[in-house]
């Protein structure tokens, strides 16, 4: 459950929370019943292949499912845990929750199968969870199996023909169906999907110089209400057209931004490796939990908010400007992060709202 994973220790009894300094922007925190637990994450920078992982109880440094098993939970404790998810559950059972995967949580496989366990738990207790990928580094690895270069200009990948054929078949096939199989032998029922199908993303060029690199213009959500109304879970890879057929390689935190408003979602979810934004970066004590979007200008023109964070909490409030009630950014390094966010009342990342 939500409460039972968290970032550095627990014991049996009330939530020992981290201080996240004196900012004003600070959802409150409330008392948690969890089990005994120790999980320790590499906060350092994000390095290619992700970061180190350590989840386990005893101080052997391995890990295997059973450090996460909850078998020796006392009974009462456990329907403490249900009971606290419970009003959460309610309150957005039969909405939307749009979630961009990527960052060291698709990297590694042990967060890897936590973040789907995580989404099939969503599908399972009424919530509809619509899943977006992208696949930069699996793309890298192909383009150099076939004797491509990868070309960036300006962070932005350089997409001609022959690399967007690649793109397309990495993250339409492999990564996408890869996902799709986790979460169907996890319980759920996932389908798989690019903009191509049911004309759901229509995108054009965002610049020449880029070449397949795409921005979307229009979202057609029908076939993805279909899909979330019938129990379905739609996993999305960022790849778009346009009425000629072309394909475009659409920024996965872009397209989910864009998914999120058309669906008027509740939530927009974005998985990333850091912890959300700090107001005095790296350090972690220094986490703003909550921003509304005043906050947010205020904090881009004093130079808190800089770098790589500034598109991400563009694409969020973009999302709250256009409906979204709100969005998160949250470190998908941590274990069960997506439950964590969604069913505690203080969270793991930083919340955007209006």
């Amino acid at each position: 459950m939500a409460a039972f994973v968290s970032s550095v220790g627990f014991t049996s009894g009330a939530l020992r929370t981290q201080s996240h300094g004196s900012s004003p922007f600070q959802r409150m925190t409330r008392p948690s019943r969890v089990r005994s637990l120790r999980v320790s994450v590499s906060m350092t920078q994000a390095k290619p292949g992700g970061d180190e992982i350590k989840v386990f109880q005893n101080d052997d440094n391995t890990f295997d499912m059973k450090d996460l098993d909850t078998s020796a939970l006392p009974a009462m404790e456990r329907a403490q845990v249900l009971t606290e998810a419970l009003p959460y559950i309610q309150k957005f059972r039969s909405k939307t929750v749009v979630i961009k995967y990527g960052g060291a949580a698709m990297k590694d496989p042990v967060l890897k199968q936590l973040v789907i366990d995580d989404l099939v738990f969503l599908s399972s207790v009424g919530i509809n969870p619509v899943f977006v990928h992208g696949g930069g580094p699996e793309i890298n690895k192909w383009l150099e199996k076939i004797g491509i270069e990868a070309k960036f200009l300006n962070g932005l990948r350089v997409t001609d023909a022959k690399t967007m054929d690649v793109v397309e078949m990495v993250l339409a096939g492999r990564v996408n169906k890869g996902l799709v199989t986790l979460i169907n032998k996890a319980g759920g029922r996932a389908v798989g999907l690019c903009g191509k199908d049911g004309f759901t993303i229509e995108a054009k060029t965002k610049n020449p110089d880029l070449g397949f690199v795409g921005e979307v213009t229009n979202v057609n959500p029908d076939l993805l209400h279909v899909l979330s109304k019938n129990g379905y879970i739609p996993v999305i890879s960022s790849v778009g057209t346009d009425a000629a057929g072309n394909s475009y390689n659409i920024n996965a935190d872009t397209l989910a931004g864009d998914l999120a408003a058309a669906l008027k979602a509740e939530k927009l979810i974005l998985l990333t490796d850091v912890l959300g934004v700090m107001r005095e970066f790296p350090n972690e004590e220094s986490l703003i939990s909550h921003l509304n979007l005043k906050d947010c200008q205020e904090l881009i023109s004093q130079g808190v908010i800089a770098g790589g964070m500034v598109p991400k909490i563009g694409c969020a409030m973009k999302s709250v400007q256009n409906g979204v009630k709100a969005s998160h950014i949250i470190d998908g390094r941590k274990p069960h992060s997506l439950l964590l966010e969604i069913f505690t009342e203080k969270g793991i990342g930083t919340m955007v709202t209006e």
